[in-house]
């Protein structure tokens, strides 16, 4: 062998002693030749020796950093989010909490004085405070109602000298003009359909009438199985025709309606729907109607949203 000239057996040394890593897709490094077998002696070999190849086939395990950090912060920040979920719905970040921590006691008095007052006055407040004061329980049978069990559509419970229709329309009309020689009907007149959000124009007649009808924000047939079984006649009739309940609306969304309550119906317009359901619990306070679950869960829903919604008193004076 000429001088100068390096033997195959130290060239394979001399690869065999290089070092490489190879990082493992769990952050972990492994330690192996640069010849590319893992642990190995160039020669293929097996090394006796522990301070040889033997610790190259040895695996070098070390845990990461990040995996460490992580361990840590991402419990840390589902707490953090739970704490936060807790302190919005139970605690008082709640704005429903708020809402009914700063409500004073409510003011409920008597309110039947015969035809054309309610049973109870309540006094406005947070129509959630309200809420919480009705009762909750089942339907009762809707077998035996009966429309007629309100009284004849429509009186003049106010004795003012027109019907309820025409006193409704008067409130809710703009720009009404009255039948020449006539204090109460009403010939035409633009409304702000608080059902749909739209401007519709009313005229008096057989077939255009019914474009703009006077609905029961609380559905007789509602209030039929939620307590009204129970009111005397004078009652019942003083439910059918308080103004509370009553709203001048567009006539085709007040047939999709029917007798629905808040767990089955609410009005397309979202914008009127917190001071829909402000008026329904209104009514079912001012004569003792009840709720069913469903219906209670539904308007909470809603007044979740505007807690601060307050409720609105009988339309027939005190």
């Amino acid at each position: 062998m000429s001088p100068g000239t390096t033997s195959p057996r130290s060239v394979g040394r001399a690869r065999g002693s290089g070092r490489s890593h190879r990082f493992l897709s769990a952050g972990l490094v492994e330690r192996v030749g640069s010849s590319g077998h893992r642990g190995a002696n160039p020669s293929g070999h097996r090394s006796a020796s522990p301070a040889g190849s033997a610790q190259d086939s040895r695996r070098t395990v070390r845990p990461g950093r990040r995996p460490r950090v992580l361990a840590v912060a991402v419990p840390a920040f589902a707490l953090a989010v739970a704490l936060l979920a807790w302190l919005y719905t139970w605690g008082p970040l709640n704005p429903v909490s708020t809402t009914l921590a700063e409500q004073g006691p409510l003011v409920v008095e008597s309110g039947w004085k015969g035809l054309g007052s309610p049973i109870v006055r309540v006094h406005s407040a947070a129509a959630l405070s309200v809420l919480e004061i009705l009762e909750v329980k089942g339907r009762a049978p809707r077998n035996t109602y009966d429309r007629l069990a309100f009284g004849e559509a429509w009186l003049d419970v106010d004795r003012n000298g027109c019907d309820t229709r025409n006193d409704i329309l008067a409130r809710d009309l703009m720009q009404g003009q009255l039948v020449t020689g006539s204090g109460c009907l009403w010939v035409s007149g633009k409304l702000a359909d608080p059902y749909t959000g739209e401007e519709l124009d009313f005229s008096r007649g057989a077939q255009s009438s019914k474009a703009i009808q006077i609905d029961h924000v609380v559905a007789l047939g509602n209030a039929w199985q939620t307590g009204a079984q129970q009111l005397t006649v004078e009652q019942r009739q003083s439910l059918a025709n308080d103004p509370l309940n009553l709203l001048a609306v567009d006539g085709p969304t007040n047939v999709q309606k029917s007798d629905g309550d808040a767990a089955t119906w609410l009005p397309p317009n979202r914008a009127f729907r917190c001071r829909y359901v402000a008026r329904q619990i209104s009514v079912k306070a001012a004569y003792r109607l009840w709720l069913t679950q469903a219906e209670k869960d539904a308007m909470k829903r809603v007044l979740s949203a505007c807690p601060r919604q307050q409720t609105l008193e009988s339309g027939y004076g005190p």
